[in-house]
């Protein structure tokens, strides 16, 4: 465990704007179904990398409405979305992430073999159009481009709407492993 470097903001804290961003969050579509890892802690106030949301809340309402829509809004399948999430945290170094998003992989069916290859960046294991999100999410999350046989074999699999949206996903949980990594955010409590 680290020493975060963000005090927890209570809800009775917040002023009109944070708190609509910890409603979004608390109260909004991740909120909703079962729960793979804690929104809140035991005093209401928000975990993970939305704690930081509140410190300027005219990003954070967008940021959290773009991570509902890259988690819940795409046609990506929910085990392809999960590995490409996963890939980007094992490059990134991101234990909330790796936590968070290892849980919620196990309950889109992911096994503790298919995990443990995510964690050692191998993706032989995978079939069909999850071996190529893993391998263009690797890709992306370390060389910041598709060179033109990659670009051309993922638009082939995912169409160019499909890449968009694993190229916002990969951008999107690269953003999230930087801010909780310098705001020194400890993985998530199990739900």
């Amino acid at each position: 465990m680290t020493t975060p470097r963000l005090p927890r903001l209570l809800p009775e804290t917040l002023d009109a704007e944070q708190r609509a961003v910890h409603d979004a969050v608390a109260g909004g579509r991740r909120a909703q179904g079962p729960q793979a890892f804690r929104l809140v802690d035991d005093d209401g106030a928000l975990a993970g990398p939305f704690n930081a949301f509140l410190l300027q809340p005219r990003l954070g309402l967008p940021l959290q409405a773009l991570g509902t829509a890259v988690r819940y809004e795409t046609a990506l399948p929910d085990r392809a979305r999960e590995i490409a999430i996963l890939v980007v945290a094992q490059v990134h170094g991101s234990a909330f992430e790796l936590a968070a998003h290892e849980a919620v992989g196990r309950a889109a069916g992911l096994t503790d073999d298919e995990l443990q290859a995510l964690r050692d960046s191998r993706f032989d294991g995978f079939e069909g159009d999850e071996r190529l999100v893993a391998a263009t999410a690797h890709t992306l999350a370390t060389a910041g481009d598709l060179d033109d046989d990659t670009y051309a074999r993922a638009v082939a699999a995912l169409g160019e709407a499909g890449l968009f949206e694993l190229l916002t996903l990969v951008g999107y949980y690269a953003m999230l492993a930087l801010q909780l990594r310098v705001f020194r955010v400890d993985p998530p409590r199990p739900a």
